[in-house]
């Protein structure tokens, strides 16, 4: 347990978030795990419910590496939660679709994720959590200086 002062922790804006996302996680993963989901489960299928993205894509957006995807795919098809077909655009690629089974499921993992977040953000006055959620989309959120297509600062070659 960090027992630094507030002020201290305040300027640890690092600290600040992998804390809180380390123990927002670990509770998505208690609740889901409810429903006999993991949290990457969850993402994957989420996300695999309209059955247009390709294997490729939904990796990319869950930010899973190809190994990781591939897992996760062959579990969920394993379970019979969701298929992958051919993409009718490109013989490589693989279209991720869920099962009836698996929307149901993502159904239900998905208000089971609403309840924790709403659960952990209800110690915020309703303004507050409207500021903060704004807040974070704009430093996460496209061009935001923390999202994948903010540029990045360049280093100086020089040395001091």
């Amino acid at each position: 347990m960090d027992m630094r002062p507030d002020e201290e922790i305040r300027g640890d804006l690092s600290f600040l978030f992998d804390k809180g996302s380390q123990r927002l996680a670990a509770r998505v993963a208690a609740a889901l795990a409810e429903v006999g989901l993991t949290a990457r489960e969850y993402c994957v299928l989420s996300k695999a419910v309209p059955g247009h993205l390709t294997q490729g894509e939904i990796a990319e957006i869950a930010l899973l590496d190809k190994t990781t995807m591939v897992v996760t795919m062959d579990k969920l098809e394993n379970a019979g939660l969701a298929r992958r077909t051919p993409s009718p655009h490109d013989r490589r690629a693989r279209i991720v679709e869920a099962t009836s089974e698996g929307a149901e499921l993502a159904v239900k993992a998905q208000a089971i994720t609403k309840q924790v977040f709403d659960e952990v953000l209800s110690v915020l006055p309703d303004a507050l959590r409207e500021t903060f959620l704004d807040a974070m989309v704009r430093l996460v959120g496209v061009g935001g200086p923390l999202s994948d297509t903010a540029a990045a600062p360049t280093k100086s070659s020089r040395t001091v």
